[in-house]
């Protein structure tokens, strides 16, 4: 594993500036990794981690830099839960460990560093210097992965009978007799104008 500097400065460039989130993303994906015995996320382990995020904010991008996981990949899974915790899958064992920081951490940087006004640079110095468990509680879960949500997964791919369009994964809704993706079955996220 590379040093919090080296993927600090991966961070930044991955996510175009350095903030607390990332530094906080950092560390949270250095921690769950160790303590999954992962030492080596981008190359003979990279494999073996799938990655859930609870939060679409600055820890993620950091997040996807320590761990080598991207949506791409499908080695990412993003939860949208609005918290900064994610959970670190070792699908070679089945170990999975849940890391969410805590809330506390912003008090303790405050207090840390009184003398600095601004809230995200205090942040940045208290989370390079704060323990991990003054920044983390963890707690080890089991996460039930289907084949479909495996990276390199290549399965059916099913037509929507009212749009037409192709749906992969398993992620065709079954309704009234019919297979239909999951805009047509009214999960929409977006709504047409025509």
């Amino acid at each position: 594993m590379k040093s919090l500097d080296e993927y600090l400065q991966d961070a930044a460039v991955a996510h175009g500036h350095l903030c607390a989130g990332q530094i906080l993303g950092v560390r949270l994906a250095m921690f769950g990794l160790r303590q999954l015995v992962l030492e080596d996320p981008q190359g003979k382990d990279r494999k073996r981690i799938v990655t859930f995020v609870e939060i679409d904010r600055c820890a993620t991008d950091a997040v996807m830099v320590v761990t080598g996981c991207r949506l791409g990949k499908r080695a990412l899974k993003f939860r949208d839960w609005g918290k900064m915790a994610a959970t670190f899958v070792d699908v070679e064992t089945g170990k999975a460990l849940r890391v969410a920081a805590r809330e506390s951490s912003k008090a303790l940087a405050k207090g840390l560093h009184p003398e600095i006004a601004d809230k995200n640079q205090q942040q940045m110095l208290a989370y390079r210097e704060l323990t991990d468990d003054q920044m983390f509680q963890t707690e080890w879960v089991r996460v039930d992965l289907p084949a479909e949500e495996f990276p390199g997964y290549k399965g059916e791919r099913i037509v929507c009978a009212q749009c037409g369009e192709g749906i992969n994964f398993r992620r065709e809704v079954r309704q009234e007799g019919k297979i239909l993706c999951r805009g047509c079955a009214g999960e929409r996220y977006y709504q047409p104008l025509s």
